[in-house]
């Protein structure tokens, strides 16, 4: 009989090698390698050729007509639309976010409504006891919803359960990590326990047509912890953001095989649970009555869905000799230091001797390359003490050579902003044509743009 032959799987890539060592040699982290018993290896197997012995398969042309798959709503608006229209059935879905940030409380109340509406429903809990998150139902006022509820981390016990008579239409594991599958050998958590309990779930979903629901832990950098493969084995990756210390959670897809990605949710978080945002600029607006230097409203996209935010400004002077400091919430820091580099190299203003503070308000995190102008406007205004009227939102991409770039879906943006009463908009020349409710002033360059804001130009 063949010797089983051990190896060493990192916990945090899922490399493996034959010899244990501190540091992973592929992704540098210490500590990470666990020993695993891997299958033995035949002669037999060496040799086998699968090219032929197996089951021919049925191929179909890419022209058959197929029927759009059923979705079941969750009752949530905000959560179906990041998710497309609803749940899919026979789809899995992970959801990922940091400790406390409301994962569960969401799940919970989409559970209930669900079952609710006639459908059955399973929630499985690997962390919390059952009573538990009865307490939770209860503090939400869910208490009443037919959700059928266990504590297990059996991947086994688990499917013999909802397998027996019909599946429920939704299943919920909270979490993946917790799992084990006593197929595989080593602790829940590990890279092949994570791997092995998710394929056996999602076979599971695929074959009897529930819609699953995986709930993913995160590490400390904010990606979904254990395997990356798990990801591509989902049909949805849905990654629930915000601080704790912030009001509102944004709930993103990631990945959709049967809808848009960068879709989002807005929600904020009350006593009473997760409530939807319908209008989630009233969340990121600070109310004003008089013109303030430094501060610009955006109108962001994401996905299909235009949401304003305001970019706050401050330099402060230093004495000569000092270091300037760069500080930046909400932003990517490397594209402050381009736009400011721009600013000095191609309309002359000198930001050397400031330190800058870049804020996006209300915690959000800004990752539409739109934001240049906008930033450039809320810096030139800091640094000049000039406020930009209150009224007027700002917009475009900023190249290196200073030219000021169109960006996507701008009537779409002016539409919003024209809705919370903004009557002007700061904007690219390539799009001065577009139609709009609002007073266009277009820029072809940044140097420009800064004369208009200077009030060297009309």
């Amino acid at each position: 009989m063949a010797k089983p032959q051990k190896r060493y799987v990192c916990q945090a890539c899922g490399s493996a090698t034959s010899k244990w060592a501190g540091q992973c040699a592929d992704c540098a982290e210490w500590n990470t390698l666990v020993e695993e018993v891997a299958a033995a290896a035949t002669p037999f197997q060496a040799k086998h050729n699968l090219q032929s012995g197996g089951r021919a398969i049925q191929l179909s042309g890419l022209n058959t007509d197929i029927a759009l798959p059923d979705r079941m709503a969750s009752g949530i608006a905000e959560l179906d639309r990041a998710l497309g229209g609803g749940f899919v059935e026979g789809s899995a879905t992970l959801i990922g976010g940091d400790p406390g940030i409301g994962k569960s409380t969401l799940l919970l109340q989409a559970a209930a409504r669900i079952a609710e509406r006639g459908l059955s429903v399973a929630y499985v809990s690997g962390e919390e006891a059952a009573d538990q998150v009865r307490l939770r139902a209860r503090r939400l006022g869910l208490g009443h919803a037919p959700v059928q509820l266990a504590a297990a981390t059996s991947v086994r016990d688990i499917l013999t359960t909802v397998g027996q008579g019909t599946p429920p239409a939704l299943l919920i594991i909270d979490s993946i990590q917790t799992m084990h599958s006593d197929l595989i050998e080593g602790a829940p958590g590990t890279v092949s326990q994570v791997r092995a309990s998710a394929q056996e779930l999602i076979r599971f979903a695929k074959e009897r047509g529930t819609a699953l629901v995986l709930v993913g832990h995160v590490t400390k950098d904010g990606a979904i912890a254990g395997p990356r493969v798990l990801e591509h084995m989902v049909d949805t990756v849905l990654a629930f953001e915000g601080e704790r210390s912030h009001l509102y959670r944004i709930l993103r897809a990631v990945k959709n095989r049967f809808g848009g990605t960068d879709e989002i949710g807005v929600f904020a978080m009350q006593a009473e649970g997760l409530t939807e945002v319908g209008n989630p600029s009233s969340l990121f607006l600070t109310q004003r009555d008089e013109n303030v230097t430094g501060t610009v409203v955006f109108p962001a996209l994401e996905g299909t869905r235009p949401v304003l935010v305001e970019v706050q400004a401050l330099t402060v002077r230093l004495a000569s000799g000092a270091t300037p400091r760069r500080a930046v919430v909400g932003w990517d820091s490397p594209r402050l230091s381009m736009v400011l580099a721009v600013l000095e190299a191609r309309c002359g203003l000198s930001f050397s001797a400031c330190e800058v503070y870049l804020n996006i308000a209300g915690g959000y995190r800004v990752q539409d390359p739109a934001a240049d102008l906008a930033v450039a406007a809320a810096l030139v205004s800091a640094l000049s003490e000039r406020p930009v009227p209150a009224d007027a939102v700002a917009f475009g991409e900023i190249a290196l050579s200073g030219e000021i770039r169109p960006v996507a879906h701008a009537p779409l943006r002016m539409r919003e902003a024209a809705k919370l009463g903004f009557t002007r908009a700061l904007t690219p020349a390539a799009q001065a044509g577009e139609g709009s409710a609002l007073t266009l002033s277009s820029f072809r360059n940044l140097g420009s743009f800064v004369e208009y804001l200077l009030g060297k130009s009309a």
